[in-house]
């Protein structure tokens, strides 16, 4: 019998550039991003009789492992769906009711979106600014209005815009209530980071807003 040999010693192979460069791109589609803030799912509609009255109803919607918040607020509005969906597309009108919003500029559309440029003025002279894709988007029941947005990288320096924000306005029509829609609007943001004692910028861009958006898109679109 022959003694057992050791295979012949081999040079260790080095993984082609090109391998590390797809190694990158995984961690980069995997690390948490602006589609899966896309994907937190809004809290239950209340009880419509818990908005009697222009009641606005805001809920915190989880957002486990993302660095903003999200949050859907409900309202009832006596003015139809279509000319609420108009009201929230009339993007160059936004600085004349939108709360906080120095101005709102159309820069760009494709096949179904609009791009628009949006410049926050918060108090203490803080000041955001960020681009948003936005779209109509088709729903199951073709009475309902969906107006979706995302953020779009812009080239801003960090310390002037925001990390992210992402959401949607809904407008669906109160069955036996000619005319009546219920309003649903949520809301995705992460700003980034504050300077030290701005934590309220957080609040501002999302929950502490969406009262007062409600009430202005209510108050602009019956008109």
């Amino acid at each position: 019998m022959k003694p057992a040999t050791r295979p012949p010693a081999t040079t260790p192979l080095r993984a082609p550039r090109h391998a590390f460069a797809a190694m990158l791109l995984a961690c980069v589609v995997a690390a948490p991003g602006p589609a899966i803030a896309a994907n937190i799912n809004a809290p239950p509609v209340p009880e419509l009789a818990s908005l009697a009255g222009g009641t606005i109803h805001v809920s915190e919607a989880p957002s486990p492992g993302l660095p903003g918040k999200a949050f859907t607020a409900w309202t009832l509005s006596p003015t139809p769906v279509a000319q609420l969906c108009a009201t929230v597309q009339d993007y160059a009108s936004y600085a004349s009711f939108m709360p906080n919003t120095k101005s709102a500029l159309p820069v760009g559309e494709g096949d179904g979106y609009v791009l628009v440029d949006m410049t926050l003025d918060l108090p203490l002279g803080q000041q955001k600014k960020y681009r948003l894709r936005l779209e109509q988007q088709q729903q199951p029941d073709s009475s309902q209005c969906k107006l979706a947005w995302r953020l779009i990288p812009s080239g801003i320096a960090p310390a002037d815009t925001i990390a992210d924000t992402t959401g949607y306005w809904l407008f669906t029509p109160i069955a036996g209530e000619s005319g009546r829609t219920l309003i649903e609007y949520h809301v995705y943001a992460d700003p980034g980071p504050v300077p030290y004692g701005f934590g309220w910028i957080v609040e501002m861009m999302s929950k502490r807003s969406l009262p007062r958006t409600l009430e202005a898109l209510r108050a602009q679109a019956a008109k």
